[in-house]
């Protein structure tokens, strides 16, 4: 893969095409894995197909803290190996649907981090041109949905030409001021 700096050296159209060429490559990668996968933030679903019939006791598979292994009971493991990423084994499961489809559901560690792929040893998806989903406000952890209720309400301020968040503590702090001091004249001062 070229760098990102031989990257915005070309045109629109070689990005494009770039593009196109690796989205098309990475699709027949993800598509020769023996199972599917998809990702949120906090959790990767990992689907692998097995024959019609399968029953849950046929199956063998063990999930660890940055291991996977799957397979069928007395032949070759359909995959198995280290997880790119550690999981948070106690929130981790399996299930059996339809006697023909393991569903693993791995609940990610670092939930702020996307995934490259599932096995560290399996081709790699470029994490740079996800398009992740709309997420509501709720899903956000304290700290996070802070932040981004102050930059909504910041955004929504300087639509209406309003001072920002920031610029309303200044003003607060500088009337707090001028009343803790009567004697200080501050008519011509210039405050930014």
């Amino acid at each position: 893969m070229s760098s990102d700096n031989d990257y915005d050296k070309l045109t629109k159209e070689e990005r494009e095409a770039r593009d196109k060429a690796d989205r098309e490559r990475e699709a027949a990668e993800q598509a020769a894995l023996p199972y599917r996968w998809k990702q949120e933030l906090g959790e990767v679903d990992i689907t692998v197909p097995v024959p019609k019939g399968t029953r849950a006791r046929d199956l063998v598979v063990v999930i660890q803290k940055k291991k996977l292994s799957v397979g069928l009971r007395g032949q070759e493991k359909i995959m198995e190996g280290e997880l790119c990423k550690e999981i948070k084994l106690e929130d981790s499961t399996w299930t059996l649907e339809d006697q023909q489809c393991l569903l693993i559901h791995l609940e990610k560690l670092n939930k702020q981090q996307w995934w490259d792929n599932i096995l560290t040893h399996h081709p790699k998806i470029d994490t740079r041109k996800i398009q992740p989903e709309n997420s509501k406000l709720s899903d956000l952890d304290g700290e996070t949905r802070g932040m981004v209720e102050k930059m909504m309400f910041d955004n929504q301020q300087k639509q209406m030409g309003k001072p920002t968040s920031d610029e309303l503590k200044k003003m607060e702090a500088l009337k707090k001021f001028q009343a803790a001091h009567p004697e200080l004249d501050f008519s011509n001062a210039k405050i930014s």
